[in-house]
C-alpha cells in the first residue's frame, strides 16, 4: 500500500533526475512559483511514482507558457510529467494527485502538458482523459475529477 506525499525533502526531490519526459527542468524550479511535486511512497519508504504539477492561469501548450503562467492558487492544475518505478503506479499517481488537489484547493481544471508520443496519448486516454489539443511541442489532455 502506498500513500500520497508532497515532496519537500532533497532526497525526494532528487528523484526528479529520473524524469523521462523533462529531465532538463531544474529540481528547485519544480517547487517554486505555483509548482509542486507529489510522490507515492510505499510501506518501505521507497517511491513508487512521481508527478510534477504546475498551477496555471490557463492551459499551456509549451514549456515556456507553463513557466510564464504558473501562479500559486491558479485555477488550472497542469500535470507536466509523471513517471513510475512500479507497474500501475503512474495511473494511481495521476488519480490520487487529482483527488488530493480537488479536496484541498479551488482548482477548476486538471490537464496535462504531454510529449508528442503515442505512449503519452495511450496512457492518458486509457486513464479516462479527453484529448484537448496538439501543438508543435506538446499535447494536452483533460481529466474530469
Amino acid at each position: 500500500m502506498s500513500k500520497l506525499i508532497k515532496v519537500n525533502s532533497d532526497w525526494q526531490l532528487g528523484h526528479c533526475k529520473d524524469d523521462p519526459v523533462r529531465p532538463h527542468l531544474p529540481m528547485a524550479w519544480r517547487t517554486q512559483n505555483g509548482r509542486e511535486v507529489y510522490a507515492l511512497e510505499n510501506n518501505e519508504g521507497k517511491l513508487d511514482a512521481v508527478i510534477c504539477v504546475s498551477f496555471c492561469e490557463g492551459v499551456p501548450i509549451t514549456e515556456a507558457e507553463l513557466d510564464k503562467s504558473a501562479r500559486p492558487n491558479a485555477p488550472v492544475a497542469v500535470f507536466y510529467t509523471v513517471w513510475s518505478y512500479s507497474k500501475g503506479a503512474g495511473r494511481k499517481m495521476v488519480n490520487e494527485t487529482a483527488a488530493h488537489i480537488k479536496a484541498t484547493t479551488a482548482t477548476e481544471r486538471y490537464v496535462t502538458l504531454s510529449p508528442l508520443t503515442e505512449m503519452a496519448e495511450k496512457f492518458h486516454i486509457n486513464n479516462g482523459a479527453k484529448f484537448l489539443t496538439k501543438g508543435n511541442e506538446c499535447q494536452n489532455f483533460e481529466y474530469f475529477v
